[in-house]
């Protein structure tokens, strides 16, 4: 019986394991120990971090399907114990049963022929743009070039997101040759970085401390909860409210489409702080080398343009188109359900469909939304490849109907127009006196008198 009881481990103990250098998992009811292997796990060190010391079948088997490598591996990991009391809801093992099924459909495997039509259509970009800039005089064409280069980086965009949640090509080093070409490249836009910040969200989705998605602080809010300066867990830092958060986010419903046309700078900004960082990075040299060669022909291509007026067009028109991109990484998010806190192994199902809106569409438009079209199916099976996701969606919407989820979707405009209710509601809670910043130097030098 002792014995019985030192196996044995409550919900209790086990979410004492949740510091770095202890960090236990239950999977399946099973106890394990991935302290030692969040410094090489693949999905980087945030999901161990953020689900350990709790369940996180649900999350493991979201992006570890049935009958993969990461099944085998379990075992050098486990203590022996379980978890004392396990049990699964309705809602997860009804999950866990369609996530099985997919597997033994094959719908992980089937990824169809996007990415070798992808690939074409943005060497079709690439080169239609170049040659546009070098062999014709005309400003209008130099102003399609740069439209096309914005178009380009959209796509390439997808490309990033479909290879860094599942292998488009036949084996890893194909796919991570994808990976530099597509993101680092031709879009200066560091893989690794977006694995970093896109593994947190799909763990924490619309959590706001917690998902670095959803912190834009000073120049967006989705919830008057970041008036209290809430701390990120993602970037470590204290995202004050401030006076000029307070007049950004006041405007932030009239700003929101002009600061998207820029959004590229941050990603820009994001990839290069990552890189020069303390924190590990999987061939970081190789990431560096593809953002250097990106800042070496895209400055060069501008340069080949007659003067400098047509050079700044050039650019803001190529920032200004995948802006769209920016805009549609909103859509999904902003206007869903938010919370604050830890993202918890026990209803992921439900946060996964609360904190998420798909975007309606027909079949022919699908490659212009890249999948994000099908935000809700995605985010429950990340490892699902795009070409798979309008087939799923009945079973997903079957599934939510029998446990009474909600499976939000509006059309793009629609969506639109919800994103910046959300953000005009933000907005007047922020002008309002009622709830006023913490007041630091700066506010007390502008409003001292006599």
């Amino acid at each position: 019986m002792a014995d019985s009881d030192r196996r044995s481990v409550t919900a209790e103990e086990l979410a004492r394991h949740n510091k770095p250098g202890d960090l236990w998992i239950s999977i399946q009811g099973k106890i394990y120990d991935v302290s030692e292997w969040v410094k090489d796990h693949p999905g980087g060190d945030l999901p161990l971090r953020s689900l350990a010391g709790q369940d996180a079948t649900d999350a493991f088997i979201a992006f570890h399907p049935a009958g993969g490598a990461a099944w085998g591996r379990l075992g050098r990991f486990d203590t022996g114990r379980r978890l004392e009391g396990y049990a699964v809801s309705e809602v997860s093992r009804d999950y866990r049963r369609l996530a099985g099924e997919f597997a033994r459909m094959g719908l992980f495997d089937r990824k169809g022929h996007i990415t070798l039509t992808s690939m074409c259509f943005i060497a079709a970009l690439f080169g239609a743009s170049v040659l546009g800039v070098l062999a014709s005089e005309s400003a209008w064409v130099h102003l399609l070039c740069g439209a096309m280069m914005g178009f380009l980086w959209i796509q390439s965009g997808w490309m990033g997101h479909d290879s860094g949640h599942y292998r488009i090509m036949v084996g890893p080093a194909q796919n991570r040759f994808a990976q530099v070409l597509t993101g680092n490249c031709l879009a200066g836009i560091s893989i690794a970085w977006w694995k970093r910040n896109h593994n947190a969200h799909h763990i924490a989705c619309n959590s706001l401390d917690f998902d670095p998605d959803l912190q834009h602080m000073p120049f967006f809010v989705v919830s008057s909860k970041f008036f209290a300066s809430l701390t990120s867990c993602y970037y470590d830092r204290k995202m004050n409210f401030d006076a000029v958060s307070r007049f950004l986010v006041s405007h932030q419903h009239w700003t929101f489409y002009p600061v998207m046309c820029l959004a590229r700078i941050n990603l820009f900004a994001q990839s290069f702080a990552l890189l020069l960082s303390k924190h590990k990075v999987p061939n970081r040299g190789q990431e560096i080398l593809g953002l250097l060669s990106f800042w070496i022909w895209y400055p060069l291509l501008v340069s080949c343009l007659p003067n400098w007026g047509e050079r700044i067009m050039f650019v803001i028109a190529s920032f200004a188109v995948t802006g769209i991109q920016h805009v549609q990484f909103c859509l999904n998010h902003f206007a869903s359900s938010v919370y604050v806190g830890p993202p918890s192994g026990n209803d992921w199902f439900e946060k996964q469909t609360a904190g998420t809106l798909d975007i309606q569409c027909s079949p022919w438009m699908d490659w212009f939304h890249g999948g994000l079209q099908f935000q809700i199916e995605h985010h429950l099976f990340p490892r699902l490849p795009r070409s798979q996701l309008r087939k799923v969606s009945p079973f997903v919407k079957e599934l939510c109907k029998k446990h009474n989820l909600p499976y939000s979707s509006a059309s793009f405009w629609e969506a639109n127009a919800m994103t910046l209710r959300t953000l005009r509601t933000a907005a007047l809670q922020a002008r309002d006196l009622a709830n006023p910043v913490p007041k630091n130097l700066v506010w007390e030098a502008v409003n001292t008198h006599g």
